[in-house]
């Protein structure tokens, strides 16, 4: 690999002291290393060549927000951790030299995820988002306890008392689903998971569903016949509001993402040493 995108967490490396670190040493091993905005879809902006990877400065969100606008192009990530808690971001901030040598030198496997996209119906209207980590159907506003109807291919699952209901895939099983007592799975299998959030019922559990199901999220009347509303939200980033007689289909994407693996360590090593901290 010889051909850089950077994208920087500002709030992070507000200096661009771990940014300009990177991007010197690229340079001085014979690569090129271009920043980006990681805010905004790569093919707004101008570029001097495809590159050979992303590599996102910051922590698990920032990878998240990178994956979305970077889902049009077929260029891996590879996520550098600068904040504390990161199960995507896997090269830490105290060994960037030698993962940048390993990626120069093309000593790395690729991953593919899988990702989420999410039809919302509301008044005759439709929108699709795409999601790598979860989407999450959640209250708006005051606190009360909301409820939903759940259809899977087309047949009725069950009605959902709870907080929230999240749709996760296997690479978001470590963020809010496991926060809300879902499943941790490992992040190349291909499956769905339905997990709700603080359910009002004592046997309500995550359910797992094969990854060609379609997820149907139907908003009813609440209780005495109040109109809800709710908001769906992208992996945390990108939100949505519906109202009773709203409804999202969700589904497995067809398209992925790249993610590049420089630790030979495997998925179960990483999350003992995770749960450790």
């Amino acid at each position: 690999m010889k051909q850089f995108y950077l994208i920087t967490n500002a709030g992070k490396d507000p200096d661009q002291i771990y940014t300009k670190r990177i991007a010197e040493y690229i340079r001085s091993h014979g690569g090129n290393a271009v920043c980006v905005d990681g805010e905004k879809p790569v093919s707004e902006q101008v570029t001097v060549s495809q590159p050979d990877c992303v590599l996102v400065l910051g922590g698990d969100g920032t990878l998240l927000r990178a994956a979305r606008n970077m889902m049009d192009k077929d260029i891996p990530l590879l996520g550098i951790n600068l904040g504390t808690l990161g199960y995507l971001a896997e090269v830490e901030s105290s060994n960037l030299e030698s993962a940048l040598d390993q990626l120069l030198q093309d000593d790395f496997t690729r991953e593919e995820r899988m990702m989420l996209v999410g039809r919302v119906e509301k008044q005759g209207v439709s929108e699709e988002n795409y999601a790598l980590n979860d989407i999450v159907i959640s209250r708006c506003g005051t606190l009360q306890i909301l409820t939903f109807q759940i259809y899977v291919n087309g047949q009725f699952l069950n009605s959902y008392s709870a907080d929230g209901i999240i749709v996760a895939t296997p690479t978001g099983s470590t963020g809010y689903n496991m926060s809300a007592g879902g499943p941790i799975v490992e992040p190349c299998a291909r499956l769905l998971l339905l997990t709700p959030i603080c359910p009002h019922t004592l046997n309500t559990r995550s359910i797992i569903l094969a990854p060609e199901d379609e997820i149907r999220i139907e908003i009813p009347q609440g209780r005495d016949g109040q109109m809800q509303t709710v908001e769906a939200n992208f992996d945390g980033s990108h939100k949505i509001t519906l109202q009773t007689g709203d409804h999202i289909v969700i589904r497995k994407a067809v398209k992925t993402t790249g993610i590049l693996k420089l630790n030979t360590e495997s998925f179960l090593a990483v999350l003992h040493k995770k749960m450790s901290e």
